[in-house]
C-alpha cells in the first residue's frame, strides 16, 4: 500500500503497486468481499499500480481513536501484511491487543525504541506540513489527484514556493534513500 484516504468513515481508497501484467490482479482483487471498487491505473516496472476502494478493516477505526497515523508504505507480500505503529507502548498494546482479537496469528516482529526511520531526513515541521498536506490532496497521486496551482490555492502559498518546497523535499527524500540503499 502506498498511500491510503478516507472516502467516507467506513470506506478507503489506497494506490496499491502489484507485481504482474497491468490489470491482470483486477478481478482477482474485486472478488474479495471489502473491496468496493478496483481500477487499475498504469504498468510500473514489472507491476501494475492499482487504485482500491474498500471498506475499513476494524483497525482503521482503532488508528483513528488513538489519533495514531497508518506509516507508509504498507507491504503485502504471499500473503502476509507487514506494517509499523509508531506510538506509546500502551497504545501499540491496544493495536496489538485490537489485531489479535482479530486474528489470532498477528505476530511481532521487533519493538524499537526512538526514531523507527532514522534513515530517513530530517524534515522541518514546514516541510512535514507541506509532505502531510500534498499527500492528502493527492499531488503525488499517479495521475495526480491536485495540480500544483490549485494545490498553491489551498495552502494559500504561491505556486513557487509550493513548488521549491516540494522540490527540497524530494530532493532530501531521493538523497537520503540513495544514501541507505549504499548502505545496505
Amino acid at each position: 500500500m502506498l498511500n491510503r484516504t478516507d472516502v467516507t468513515a467506513d470506506v478507503s481508497v489506497s494506490d496499491y503497486w502489484i507485481g504482474g501484467a497491468p490489470g491482470v490482479w483486477a478481478g482477482e482483487i474485486a472478488s474479495h468481499s471489502d473491496v468496493v471498487r478496483v481500477e487499475p491505473l498504469a504498468a510500473v516496472g514489472a507491476g501494475c499500480l492499482y487504485r482500491i476502494q474498500y471498506r475499513n478493516p476494524p483497525v482503521i477505526y482503532l488508528l483513528r481513536t488513538l489519533h495514531l497515523p497508518l506509516q507508509f508504505p504498507l507491504q503485502i507480500q504471499a500473503g502476509f501484511l507487514t506494517w509499523e505503529v509508531v506510538s506509546r507502548y500502551a497504545e501499540f498494546r491496544k493495536v496489538l491487543d485490537h489485531a489479535r482479537r482479530a486474528d489470532e496469528g498477528v505476530q511481532v516482529i521487533s519493538v524499537r525504541r526512538g526514531p523507527l526511520r532514522s534513515h530517513l531526513p530530517m524534515l522541518t515541521e514546514s516541510q512535514q506540513e507541506l509532505l502531510t498536506r500534498a499527500m492528502a490532496e493527492g499531488y503525488f497521486a499517479v495521475p495526480r489527484g491536485i495540480s500544483l496551482t490549485e494545490l498553491s490555492r489551498k495552502l494559500n502559498r504561491s505556486k513557487s514556493a509550493v513548488s521549491e518546497g516540494i522540490a527540497v523535499i524530494e530532493k532530501r527524500l531521493v538523497e537520503s534513500a540513495l544514501n541507505a540503499g549504499s548502505l545496505a
